[in-house]
């Protein structure tokens, strides 16, 4: 890039006013002209009601919350413990933290040119003149001491909001780091209940299993009984056997995703596999009733849609960095120190030196280059906007995804529950036909598969309305407030609250 330099150097027998011109250019600076649009929010439609929400009641201004640690509404004291554990141990939720505070670092690095940069670079030399040097001849063979301590001060003013806007967008990066993190805790979290509560219905799945499997060792002894009193025949005893031991083989299966479900928890937790046990515990009690906000609502509630609002303000700032581009960069400068020939006179008034300068620099013709800077600026701002209309629909779909799963199971549960009834009272009478003689074991067989089938299918939708429970809570966004967003950094670096943007 061609620049065309102007500078300006004043000495000191000819400048009797540079203080008074230093401070005018460091107001300019403060208060000069930022360039670049001002940020507004985009505009992303939300409907005025859930389409799944059907007769679920909203929750009311009144109502509880579901907290930072919404887990507690389950009321299981075991998945409150392994939730503990999850902000403890979490190398995921670790390394997320970690991303959070580089770029808090980052916006730090950045913010440090609001002001002058100071650097000092002492010297100390002892130098001898050639005896044939062509210089002065009375400097001839001379040898002498040279000792600089000299301060450089170096200032950008700030005259077109360059450095607010770098600053603004590193700032806006951060929050959104902020939320990033809050989103990979929220889905830590989930992870941990959903694969706990899977692991529980399997646990629940296990024990009808291990139940039936007691109740059809008794059918299989009383096949055994009835054959031997010339009642039933051998086919029956082969049934009943084969009853039984694939319904053992079952219950052994199961093992099989509870270990990997118990595992998961172990990860998710910070532990290996091998140093943690989930004791069994089977799943019976239904999932709680979950409080739903306005579709609006859902806005300002999910960190990923915070996330994804904070990227579209820093590539908002960043069209204000390229538009600077069109306009001089001025910088200003001063250097001072002392100087002697002895290091015993370097600290007084007479080996004083120091200058004062200002330079502005203009680019005058770039072929395009600050052109086509503008233009990727606004095409990546206009990127960040979808990215964050989308998140929005997604977040809207997650939500009625969640809704009509819980829903819906809801009423599949209450009808598989008068399945299993029904199915069992099929049993109880095909028991009672094959002990008084009026049926053969081929009955009692296909009524035992029914009733055991519709069981372990409510075992089944049990599980899976936990597990839609804790997603709804996660897109839902778990308890989250956009107002937990670290604040805008005052000048002595405080944060203050942004719930107000």
């Amino acid at each position: 890039m061609k620049r065309a330099g102007a500078a300006i150097l004043f000495e000191h027998s000819r400048l009797t006013h540079w203080p008074e011109l230093l401070l005018a250019l460091w107001v300019i600076s403060l208060s000069g002209c930022v360039v670049g649009p001002k940020y507004h929010r985009p505009v992303a439609q939300a409907p005025p009601a859930y389409k799944e929400l059907g007769d679920w009641k909203p929750a009311q201004p009144d109502e509880q919350n579901l907290g930072g640690e919404w887990w507690r509404i389950f009321q299981d004291s075991q998945l409150n413990d392994l939730e503990q554990q999850v902000n403890i141990s979490n190398q995921n939720l670790k390394a997320a933290a970690a991303q959070y505070q580089q770029a808090r670092a980052t916006l730090r690095y950045y913010r440090a040119d609001y002001y002058p940069t100071v650097t000092v670079n002492p010297d100390a030399y002892r130098t001898r003149i050639s005896a044939n040097s062509p210089t002065n001849p009375s400097l001839r063979g001379a040898t002498y001491n040279d000792f600089i301590l000299p301060f450089e001060v170096s200032y950008q003013a700030d005259v077109w909001g360059r450095v607010r806007k770098t600053v603004e967008s590193y700032r806006e990066q951060a929050q959104a780091s902020a939320a990033d993190l809050a989103t990979v805790n929220l889905s830590m979290h989930a992870d941990l209940a959903v694969d706990y509560f899977e692991a529980r219905s399997l646990d629940a799945e296990e024990q009808l299993l291990n139940s039936t499997v007691n109740e059809y060792q008794q059918y299989f002894e009383l096949t055994q009984n009835r054959f031997q009193g010339g009642v039933s025949s051998e086919v029956e005893v082969e049934q009943a056997k084969t009853q039984l031991q694939t319904t053992q083989a079952e219950a052994i299966d199961v093992g099989v995703a509870r270990a990997q479900y118990e595992h998961a928890v172990a990860i998710l937790i910070g532990k290996p596999p091998a140093e943690f046990s989930l004791p069994p515990l089977p799943l019976t009690a239904p999932p709680p009733h979950i409080p739903i906000d306005l579709p609006s609502e859902l806005l300002e509630r999910r960190p990923d849609i915070a996330s994804s609002e904070r990227l579209v303000a820093s590539a908002n700032a960043q069209i204000g960095v390229a538009r600077t581009a069109y306009y001089p960069l001025v910088n200003l400068s001063a250097a001072g120190g002392f100087e002697s020939a002895a290091i015993t006179t370097l600290i007084q008034g007479p080996s004083a030196l120091w200058s004062v300068g200002l330079s502005a620099a203009e680019t005058v013709f770039d072929v395009g280059r600050r052109h086509a800077l503008n233009d990727q600026a606004r095409a990546a701002y206009d990127t960040q906007v979808a990215n964050y209309r989308q998140n929005v629909l997604t977040g809207f779909q997650q939500v009625e995804d969640n809704l009509a799963a819980v829903r819906i199971l809801e009423k599949e549960a209450a009808v598989q529950a008068e399945a299993v009834n029904a199915a069992q009272k099929s049993l109880d009478l095909s028991v009672i036909r094959y002990k008084g003689g009026v049926t053969d074991y081929l009955e009692v067989i296909v009524a035992q598969n029914a009733a055991l089938e519709d069981e372990v299918t409510a075992v089944n939708i049990l599980g899976r309305r936990m597990a839609s429970t804790v997603l709804l809570i996660q897109a839902l966004g778990g308890g989250w407030d956009r107002s937990s967003l670290p604040g805008r950094p005052e000048c002595c670096g405080r944060l203050i609250s942004t719930s107000s943007r």
